[in-house]
């Protein structure tokens, strides 16, 4: 039987921006769903992500679902920092949402915080950790196109706008551009593609 009850969220659970700088940080959450309860697990996902998104500093979130002989389901949460996860993973909005599905799972949830790019190396569960020149040949094949295409593609706007194209307003602007594709749109993708080679 589902439970569709809706856990309400109180604006303070929720959280304000402020202006403090620091590192982004990603949890990567594995949840063992009992064998006939996949559909219910299903349905609690489309529950706690929208609420998840809702808090501040929130910058987007993955689920990888089970493969080969895993049953693990890993939900990877993206924050500007540490405060704001730690916001979302001590809340009690979420508490209340763990204890809904508690019963479906066949055992408590394991949590792993990470900064920076090396979550993208994370093995899948049971699995060997990536070989270090394995890392070195992913990231350096998905860094040297970016230093050749970002620049190529500011020139038209440095052109135009001189002081953009002085030393260091420059180079931050592309160096931002290159560690915001490399974080959010292409290790994700690139080291879930190459998985296979990656971890054997």
């Amino acid at each position: 039987m589902q439970d569709s009850t809706a856990v309400p969220v109180s604006p303070d659970e929720v959280g304000y921006e402020d202006d403090r700088a620091n590192t982004p940080v990603t949890t990567v959450i594995r949840q063992r769903p009992k064998r006939g309860a996949v559909a219910r697990y299903e349905e609690w996902l489309k529950e706690i992500i929208p609420v998840a998104t809702r808090f501040c500093g929130h910058r987007g979130v993955n689920v990888i679902r089970p493969h080969g002989k895993s049953d693990a389901y890993t939900v990877v949460l993206h924050f500007d920092r540490i405060e704001n996860l730690r916001r979302w993973l001590d809340s009690d909005i979420r508490a209340r949402l763990i204890e809904k599905i508690r019963p479906y799972l066949r055992a408590d949830e394991d949590i792993d915080i990470t900064t920076g790019i090396e979550f993208w190396f994370t093995p899948p569960p049971g699995g060997k950790p990536a070989k270090p020149y394995k890392q070195y040949l992913i990231t350096l094949s998905a860094i040297f196109p970016l230093t050749l295409i970002v620049p190529w593609l500011f020139s038209p706007l440095f052109a135009h706008v001189p002081f953009l194209a002085t030393i260091g307003v420059r180079q931050i602007l592309i160096d931002a551009v290159i560690v915001a594709g490399m974080v959010y749109m292409i290790m994700p993708r690139y080291t879930r593609a190459v998985s296979k080679w990656l971890y054997d």
